[in-house]
């Protein structure tokens, strides 16, 4: 099969398409023809080893997490999934046990989606059934970035009326936290350039600040100068963050979603991707509501998959980048 691996270390210059034996699925594993799969820039952290300690690699290295396919095989005891079934989700490489862990419980483990077949180890909450109204390439979009929302909903306790300043709300994180926080009444003020205003209004966002051309901090104590009850990290590195802690109101809320976390002894919260039993149905049934609108917004062949990761590192990206591999048959 074709699969997009690395080689070793390094950026995207490591990257190659391989053809590679197809993965079997062993003892409580399901085996998937791939039919989209979804870029996170997580997937380069791995490959440039800054997660090398937690999740050392095994090369050639699969890239790959957020997937929509079909089940093909089954492994002896693959449990709640069968040949046939349109699934979704997301898994973690084998090596990567602790971080995993931190995902779910039982952790999500996969060969590696950017390729025509992968394995996942069928037990966990990180993988569910795709319900046939939910487009594959809209389902692949969703796992990472919902699994990241959801618990930073239930980490801020937002409630209608709440102000929150979102950074970085035209990411792909940022396309399912803004329409949650819009869909509970909260009044979303988002961070974003001037040629994403409307994407970021479309998902909810109440007001746009551009934080090119003002200072983020500044504009929002003018134009709000009683604070917000909550910030949201989700593109600033997380040691720039105690800076802006005094446009939360006492007894809010500032929390981080991006890379690198601030220090323990910061006072900020920061929220990690997780899955619990049921999360990936909730997920499934929001988009069919329409509350998590699809943000695909450019689409890859399996072949163009190199260029896709380069594009993600090199250029302005909104929304998700996708990778079509099959077809949902």
């Amino acid at each position: 099969m074709k699969a997009l691996a690395a080689h070793g270390y390094g950026g995207v210059e490591v990257l190659e398409l391989l053809d590679v034996p197809i993965p079997p699925p062993g003892p409580g594993q399901i085996q998937v023809r791939i039919v989209a799969a979804a870029l996170n820039p997580a997937d380069l952290r791995l490959v440039g080893g800054t997660f090398k300690e937690m999740a050392p690699l095994a090369f050639p290295h699969v890239l790959g997490g957020d997937f929509a396919g079909t089940v093909t095989a089954a492994g002896e005891g693959g449990g709640r999934f069968a040949p046939g079934d349109e699934v979704f989700g997301l898994g973690l490489p084998r090596t990567a046990g602790g971080m995993a862990e931190l995902l779910c419980s039982p952790p999500s483990f996969t060969t590696g989606t950017m390729a025509e077949y992968a394995v996942f180890d069928a037990d966990t909450p990180a993988l569910a059934l795709r319900p046939a109204e939910l487009p594959a390439e809209h389902a692949a979009s969703l796992p990472t970035t919902a699994l990241t929302a959801l618990p930073l909903l239930r980490a801020g306790d937002f409630t209608a009326g709440m102000k929150a300043l979102v950074i970085g709300a035209a990411g792909g994180v940022g396309g399912a936290v803004v329409p949650l926080l819009a869909a509970r009444g909260v009044h979303v003020i988002a961070t974003a350039l001037p040629e994403d205003e409307e994407y970021v209004r479309g998902l909810g966002a109440a007001e746009v600040i551009d934080y090119r051309s003002a200072d983020t901090a500044a504009e929002t104590r003018r134009r709000h100068p009683e604070g917000v009850d909550a910030l949201v990290n989700l593109a600033l590195p997380g040691t720039s963050l105690p800076a802006m802690a005094s446009l939360v109101r006492p007894g809010g809320r500032l929390l981080n979603l991006a890379f690198p976390s601030p220090g323990p002894d910061s006072g900020i919260e920061t929220v990690y991707t997780a899955a619990r039993p049921g999360d990936l149905n909730e997920v499934a049934a929001l988009a069919l509501k329409g509350i998590l609108p699809s943000t695909v917004t450019r689409r890859y062949r399996l072949e163009q998959a190199a260029q896709a990761y380069a594009d993600l590192v090199n250029e302005h990206v909104t929304g998700k980048l996708i990778v079509t591999i099959g077809s949902a048959e």
